[in-house]
């Protein structure tokens, strides 16, 4: 195996049932394919839509017999890997790996990315203020939080204490509270895949990424697959309101996702995600390197309690969804100016990976310089409407 394909897949590829979204110029549209090593199979004739292909019951097995039928790879894994990195738009290169579904995420799922936003909202936005006030917060929780069941009779306790110190925050509530934070990420079609520019405004001076899990739900509310997510955060512009939430977290190229949707089976469930270690790696043009970790077995809230905030009598997803679950990483190793913390430069590398989920690479541009979001719904529909004539 090459070592761009050993990068980018599972370790455990071979058992790992693997579903990507491939852009074909020839077509002029999106394939939904398999992913074998470095075979790609086209399985358009078979399951038109992603969100088709997830809805319909036992989608692993669905594949595994779909690509029986289609017989012969078409395409060379590593082959859009490349074309991917290279941004060759007259090139196949994979996508993101959802088309109808909702992105939905959410957010203050781990104590310690939660005291990391009552310091953000403390600081207004304003980096240099984060220092003082994390020894301030660390005080007045005893330390931490960890362990602590969001909801409970504990968690009312913590949350009287913080009250009293004044410290109290819309993000503790989220946090420890009742009910989790879920918010819509992206419009339909507009995340980017693998190898893609990933975006953060030009007005935001202080950013970072956030590595996560991404569930793929189906409209009854079941999982049956995952992938890896970045959820690009603007943390000046969110620490000035939470009421910006759509300005710092919905722009151009803000969602990436991928590389690939990885679909539950036998040998791989929900279960087995719930100890997975998603990791991020920085790299920088100025030679500055960020490494963080994102370890799931300390997410506050069950990924099943995450899911049934989404999705219930209460909100349907007749094209189900895929939902990030949040992220343990904050970053808070200084870029330059003491104090100042990590934000990124245009030219980062970022990678997020994970044993069964291989690995998600994006270089960060500027929203208003990644290519802009031209396919949408009409186009998609057209083009579906054409190739089923």
């Amino acid at each position: 195996m090459s070592e761009l394909l050993e990068r980018v897949l599972p370790e455990d590829a071979g058992k790992a049932v693997l579903v990507a979204r491939v852009w074909d110029p020839s077509a002029g549209g999106p394939r939904v394919a398999a992913v074998r090593g470095d075979e790609v199979y086209d399985l358009q004739r078979e399951a038109p839509t992603v969100a088709g292909l997830l809805a319909g019951g036992d989608p692993a097995a669905v594949v595994g017999s779909a690509v029986s039928r289609v017989g012969e790879p078409r395409w060379s894994t590593v082959e859009l890997l490349e074309a991917s990195e290279a941004g060759d738009r007259s090139r196949a290169h994979f996508l993101a790996p959802i088309d109808l579904q909702v992105v939905k995420a959410c957010g203050v799922t781990f104590v310690e990315s939660m005291i990391e936003r009552v310091i953000e909202e403390r600081a207004g936005g304003d980096p240099h203020r984060a220092a003082q006030l994390r020894e301030r917060v660390g005080t007045a929780l005893g330390g931490s939080l960890d362990g602590v069941r969001p909801g409970s009779t504990e968690a009312e306790r913590a949350k009287e204490v913080l009250q009293e110190e004044g410290l109290w925050s819309q993000y503790l509530e989220v946090g420890i509270g009742k009910d989790p934070e879920v918010f819509t990420k992206a419009p339909v079609l507009s995340s980017v895949g693998y190898g893609a520019r990933i975006g953060v405004l030009e007005a935001s001076e202080w950013n970072n990424p956030e590595p996560e899990l991404v569930l793929l739900v189906t409209p009854d509310g079941l999982p049956v697959g995952a992938t890896l997510g970045n959820d690009v955060n603007l943390r000046d512009i969110e620490g000035r309101s939470a009421l910006l939430l759509g300005k710092a977290k919905d722009n151009n190229a803000s969602s990436a996702l991928g590389p690939f949707i990885r679909l539950f089976d036998a040998d791989f469930t929900l279960d087995s995600l719930r100890n997975e270690e998603i990791l991020l790696d920085v790299h920088g043009d100025d030679g500055f390197r960020l490494e963080g970790r994102n370890s799931l077995a300390h997410i506050s809230r069950p990924f099943e309690e995450l899911i049934g905030a989404t999705v219930g009598k209460h909100h349907q997803y007749p094209d189900g969804f895929a939902l990030f679950t949040g992220t343990l990483f904050a970053p808070v190793q200084d870029r330059g100016e003491a104090g100042k913390g990590f934000t990124h430069r245009v030219g980062d590398r970022v990678e997020i990976s994970s044993p069964r989920l291989g690995t998600l690479a994006n270089t960060v541009a500027l929203c208003e310089e990644c290519p802009p979001w031209e396919y949408g719904l009409g186009e998609f529909f057209a083009y579906l409407a054409s190739h089923m004539a």
